[in-house]
């Protein structure tokens, strides 16, 4: 796991040293333990470690910046080249697969120094061209120089979970990690106003190759990007996309087999490492799942350590953490919160996310990810992507039933219905209101949402900015809502999973884990996992009697205790807010004399919505954080809107 970064400076222009230096040090806390730069000036190449090896000269430059976790030796140094020197890597990530490939490509004939992913990552690209890139399974964003053809190829992996941007400052062409390596080379600060719509309205971010600033483009998941060097032209395709059709004609015991074989190997693939591999573990049943598949795989002899969020009040899971530490045998680190230390570490937070985060949950796992960083351990493995690929949000029995109503199956829609009730989250109200945004078209959303208090402009949202910026009110559906389709469910578990709810998490997960150096490894997130997953019938799913991950509680049963999988509450990264807020006046007073200074929310309505949450007249509302969020966000990163 690392930090990549590269700049293409445009004709008549040079990479100057300073902008390297740059670059690395920005991205240091992604890989302290090793650093290395290429430049090229025409097609002769320098690479090294220190300012004297940077060309003055050049028109190219790679930076790489190494928290070592495959091969601690000098072979596992970047950037690496094959042994010809036509082909030079930076990587980012782990290709857990390199074991297997590795012997495939010995047999064609490759010869290796070291034992890296990233050697076999480089020799399969020399060997297969973007062939390669479905042959992997693991998370990367990795960058190759072929000096031959004079082209950068850029790829990153199928889900996303290793970031990679790119702007054209200049006239050039520029990538790195984060984006706050890219600001400093002279890309503009203006924000996206679409983009700044759907986080303030609909919380949805990253669903584009756009983010909240204009200039700046993410690569989206499986995709690669293949740039020129001779005029800097670039064309873009996609490796792989995660289908939920058809549907697979197998039985629920066969399928349960399936799961449970698929998901062991993929548990016992994350833990391909030369350190000691940790476990976040918030007591659900993805979290312990994982715990309990590491010490059934690797026996009495591995040494589990586990770090938990520990919150306070009815929001607890401390006695569930607790059983599976028991069962699990694992060495505990817990953490516990106070709303001052929030409002301490907040202005470090804000930086390290270089985008605004969606509420204080984030936090919670930025301090589990420190007290990781603090206890040594350099890789962990968590549960993330199970719930949008496995249906774990409260709104999914909600969608189930609206897809059998959808498909004429009333006895199972009455089943469901019923099943719902049961579980102290949904309950009628919740499920009429969250089906029917799945069942009405779209032209009967913004009448439905206005009516229920969902409006596409709420008062904390300036609506004649947005308007004068020709951005349209409207919901974001992403590929959930079908306006006629069936499968219902299976397109909202695709949409959750590629479009309006993971592709977030991720860059929280990966902004909150690299701040502390730390490599978060999530083994749910596999083509094989989530293509079977995503085949699989509705039914298996959410049951008939709307018990979510129905299937793989299945397959879950004997190895981890029966008291986990019947659990019935979601909590999660659970973070009091209501609470929280009460305690944050003085940071929330501050940052309101700054409102004004950020036209797209609006400052009086933001106030206003303020005053009647503390009032206890209106309900605690994410909406308010991500405007509080964005106004903090803007003022650190000079935004210009």
């Amino acid at each position: 796991m690392c930090g990549i970064a590269g700049y293409v400076a445009a004709a008549n222009r040079v990479v100057r040293s300073d902008d390297a230096e740059l670059l690395s040090r920005l991205l240091r806390h992604r890989g302290p333990d090793d650093h290395g730069f290429l430049t090229m000036r025409g097609g002769a190449v320098r690479v090294g470690r220190d300012r004297s090896d940077i060309d003055a000269e050049a028109d190219l430059c790679l930076v790489h910046r190494r928290l070592s976790i495959l091969d601690l030796s000098p072979t596992g140094w970047n950037p690496m080249s094959t042994p010809d020197r036509r082909y030079w890597i930076i990587f980012n990530g782990e290709v857990y697969n390199y074991v297997e490939l590795r012997e495939e490509l010995q047999r064609l004939g490759h010869v290796f120094r070291g034992t890296s992913d990233t050697e076999v990552v480089l020799a399969a690209y020399a060997e297969w061209g973007k062939a390669a890139l479905p042959k992997f399974v693991g998370m990367f964003a990795f960058a190759i120089l072929d000096t031959t053809d004079r082209k950068l190829f850029l790829a990153r992996d199928f889900f996303g979970i290793k970031p990679l941007y790119y702007c054209r400052p200049n006239g050039g062409f520029a990538f790195a990690s984060e984006i706050k390596a890219l600001l400093p080379l002279g890309v503009s600060r203006r924000a996206d106003p679409e983009s700044l719509y759907l986080y303030l309205r609909h919380s949805v971010t990253d669903s584009t190759d756009q983010t909240l600033l204009a200039d700046v483009k993410e690569l989206k998941a499986a995709h690669w990007m293949e740039v020129d060097l001779r005029d800097l032209s670039s064309n873009t395709g996609r490796y792989w996309e995660l289908k939920y059709e058809p549907t697979l004609d197998i039985s629920f015991q066969d399928a349960t087999n399936r799961v449970r074989d698929l998901f062991m190997e993929s548990v016992a693939f994350h833990l391909r490492s030369d350190v000691p591999v940790g476990a976040a573990l918030s007591g659900g049943i993805d979290s312990t799942s994982i715990v309990m598949a590491m010490r059934r795989i690797v026996g009495a002899k591995l040494d589990i350590h586990t770090f938990s969020y520990i919150a306070t009040g009815g929001f607890s899971e401390e006695k569930w953490i607790d059983l599976v530490n028991r069962e699990s045998k694992a060495t505990v680190h817990k953490v516990h919160l106070q709303p001052g230390e929030l409002i301490d570490d907040l202005e470090e937070m804000v930086g390290a996310h270089d985008l605004p985060f969606a509420s204080t949950s984030q936090y919670a796992q930025y301090r589990v990810f420190r007290l990781v960083q603090q206890s040594g351990i350099k890789v962990t493995v968590d549960g993330q992507g199970a719930d949008e690929l496995l249906g774990g949000y409260r709104p999914f029995p909600s969608i189930r039933f609206a897809s059998a109503l959808r498909s004429g199956d009333f006895g199972t829609a009455l089943r469901v219905f019923r099943g719902a009730q049961g579980r102290p989250d949904v309950g009628a109200n919740l499920m009429v209101k969250w089906s029917a945004e799945h069942l009405l078209p779209k032209s009967m959303q913004s009448p439905f949402r206005a009516m229920v208090g969902k409006g596409f402009f709420p008062q904390w949202m300036n609506r004649d900015w947005f308007r004068s910026h020709d951005v349209i009110a409207r919901g974001f559906y992403g590929n959930g809502n079908g306006n006629g389709s069936k499968n219902l469910l299976r397109k909202a578990l695709h949409a959750a999973t590629t479009d309006n709810v993971l592709p977030a998490l991720l860059r929280f997960e990966d902004r909150n884990s690299m701040h502390h150096s730390v490599e978060s490894r999530v083994p749910f997130l596999t083509p094989q996992l989530a293509t079977f997953i995503m085949s699989l019938p509705e039914s298996y799913i959410v049951s008939d009697k709307a018990e979510s991950k129905s299937v793989f509680r299945a397959a879950m049963r004997g190895i981890i205790p029966d008291a986990i999988l019947d659990r019935r509450d979601k909590v999660g990264f659970a973070t009091p807010e209501s609470d929280w807020f009460s305690q944050l006046q003085p940071w929330i007073g501050t940052i309101l004399t700054h409102a004004p200074e950020v036209p797209v929310v609006d400052a009086q309505g933001l106030r206003k919505e303020l005053l009647s949450m503390s009032r206890r007249k209106k309900p605690f509302h994410f909406g308010i954080w991500r405007s509080l969020n964005l106004i903090a966000w803007a003022r650190a990163n000079g935004v210009v809107f």
